[in-house]
């Protein structure tokens, strides 16, 4: 992961406009500067800027004094003569703009444009990522203001650096909710507070469960029940993703057996990351829970979902295709239906792919031609469709009449936890067993 920059930066070449500090030398701030001068303002607003450079920790110092340095300079090119240019003591500096919101955001999009082009110095081409964030000067008390901006920033860090974002009351909230959310999950596993609910997969003709998807919850005794939506990036960030997903194919593969043992055929989906499975083993522990549990290999299906396959398509290619020489069955989840997405099939060793209910809304032509496409091309490979997140009878009907196979929702099922979806298989006592 890109490292941040070394505080401050040496003085750079070129005049310097009026009413703007420069830098001081690296490690220093100027903090209590900055907190005067924002005080004292009567308006505007206060941009704080990160840097981040690859393998920043492989650069020799003088090196990344030089890079920061050509980055000063050209925040100066950039800033106007009424604009305040400090540093923060932090990985980067902060610019106090007597503009309003509107303007100081262009400001920052500049300083992004002009930050994040090469870096040539001592015969090296080094690229840096830049994290602007925005906060308004409204009468708040000057470590407020500071304070603002920083949290804005490290939203920018958050949603993947190169951005700016704007400080409000909501981003406060989802910072401290994230903060929070960083602080409670290590442990969690040791601590036992992972769980898994179950959606059953109904056959769309007959209504009959043929499977269930697991699904990771995180029941904090302090934060609630948070779902993978919000724990999985977490997660990502934190290096723990790996914990999670291995604790949720072993607690579901159990799960399994003991469906499978009370005879009930049916299988179980999974989801895992990219991240996992491309990891070099990932087929042989996937094989070694089989093995402790007794489950059939053809009873569990791992799904990956297709917008995060990117770059990782050759990998996943082969580990899907390691999954199957071992019985087990593989699923593209969250199918975009794209130009490119079903150029992608041909090439990746699924036997299931599931599709987001909204392409069955027979809202439009275009919709109904697209579900058509895709059914057609599932048709040619052999793969069978999976309608999910069907929240309607119509959405239901229209996956039916297209040709989909199976069926997963609300509108069928809800998931639940293991003993309520045990009493909603009794319900079917033709399901296959």
């Amino acid at each position: 992961m890109p490292e941040p920059l070394p505080a401050g930066a040496v003085g750079a070449p070129g005049p310097l406009p009026a009413d703007v500090t420069a830098l001081p030398p690296p490690g220093a701030s100027d903090r209590p500067a900055l907190l005067r001068a924002v005080a004292t303002a009567p308006a505007g607003a206060l941009l704080v800027v990160e840097l981040h450079v690859p393998g920043a920790e492989a650069v020799p110092p003088a090196l990344r004094d030089d890079l920061l340095a050509e980055a000063v300079h050209r925040a100066r090119a950039v800033v106007g003569r009424s604009d305040l240019l400090a540093a923060t003591g932090a990985a980067g500096f902060a610019v106090l703009t007597p503009t309003g919101p509107v303007l100081a955001y262009a400001l920052g999009e500049r300083l992004l444009a002009a930050l994040t082009q090469p870096y040539r110095t001592g015969g090296t081409v080094l690229r840096v990522q830049a994290s602007v964030g925005l906060a308004e000067i409204t009468g708040a008390g000057p470590e407020d203001v500071l304070r603002q901006a920083d949290l804005a920033r490290r939203r920018a860090v958050q949603l993947g650096r190169d951005r700016v974002e704007w400080y409000d009351a909501f981003l406060e909230e989802q910072l401290v909710r994230r903060l929070d959310l960083e602080r409670e999950l290590p442990g969690a596993v040791a601590r036992g507070e992972l769980d898994l609910v179950y959606q059953p997969v109904l056959g769309l003709v007959d209504r009959l469960p043929v499977g269930t998807e697991a699904l990771l919850r995180w029941r904090s005794p302090v934060l609630g029940t948070v779902l993978p939506a919000e724990l999985l990036p977490v997660a990502e960030d934190l290096d723990v993703v790996g914990e999670l997903e291995w604790w949720a194919l072993d607690r579901a593969c159990r799960q399994l057996a003991e469906w499978s043992a009370h005879g009930r055929q049916l299988w179980m989906a999974v989801n895992v990351t990219t991240g996992e499975l491309t990891i070099p083993d990932f087929v042989q522990r996937t094989g070694a829970i089989l093995a402790a549990y007794g489950v059939p290999p053809d009873r569990l299906v791992v799904e990956v979902a297709e917008p995060r396959i990117g770059a990782d398509l050759s990998t996943v290619v082969a580990r899907l295709a390691g999954l199957r020489s071992l019985g087990v069955r593989t699923a593209l989840d969250d199918f975009r239906a794209e130009h490119a997405s079903l150029a992608h099939l041909r090439r990746l060793p699924i036997d299931l792919l599931k599709v987001n209910g909204r392409l069955v809304d027979s809202a439009t032509e275009t919709q109904d031609a697209l579900i058509d496409v895709v059914v057609s091309v599932g048709d040619r490979l052999g793969v069978e469709v999976v309608a999910e997140d069907l929240e309607s009878p119509a959405q239901v009907e229209g996956a039916r009449r297209a040709g989909c196979r199976y069926g997963q929702g609300f509108a069928l099922a809800r998931p639940a936890t293991a003993e309520r979806v045990e009493a909603y298989f009794e319900e079917f006592p033709s399901t296959p067993r």
